[in-house]
């Protein structure tokens, strides 16, 4: 097929490229950070096929792009979609914001693109373990629709409690090797 996984994306050294992303979490508390990791992702099957069909067929391109959390013990698997991720994974709704939080992103330079500047902020409202993330086109939290186009599960689980923020940067790179 002339591809490999690898840790945060896909290799396809036939044609020398490499895709993938990380998660950046940060855990405040307080207004103190108590902790920071990055995670690597996978781009699902529905994502690698939404952004084939955007840059090479013509495809509807997705104007906004929000990011969830789950609660779930699960493994996001290449076969989730924005259709069943919310159920599969458990998604999280304690946080006091009402939807999914948008993926503000800025132009791509040096081949990523990232949300760095503008991270999305989820302010919990419950005591919760929190699993993972994820990239979809909908906003609503516990949508069964909709494009899913990455997942990671974090390296190890965060425990949050109420008023604790779970700050989210998404990094997506992409290079000719």
């Amino acid at each position: 097929m002339g591809y490999e996984k690898n840790t945060g994306g896909i290799f396809m050294p036939s044609n020398a490229i490499k895709m993938g992303g990380q998660f950046l979490v940060e855990h405040m508390r307080g207004g103190e950070k108590i902790d920071e990791f990055l995670c690597d992702n996978i781009v699902v099957n529905e994502g690698l096929d939404h952004a084939l069909n955007v840059i090479l067929t013509g495809g509807t391109q997705v104007g906004t792009w929000y990011l969830g959390l789950f609660e779930g013990n699960y493994t996001p698997v290449p076969t989730v979609t924005g259709a069943t991720i919310a159920a599969a994974s458990t998604e999280t709704t304690a946080y006091t914001e009402t939807t999914r939080q948008t993926y503000n992103d800025a132009a791509a330079s040096a081949q990523s693109v990232t949300n760095s500047a503008s991270r999305a902020t989820f302010t919990m409202n419950a005591t919760k373990t929190i699993f993972g993330a994820f990239l979809a086109s909908n906003a609503t939290r516990g949508a069964t629709s909709g494009v899913l186009f990455s997942a990671a599960r974090f390296s190890a689980s965060k425990s949050v409690v109420a008023s604790d923020q779970l700050l989210l940067t998404y990094t997506f790179n992409a290079s000719s090797v």
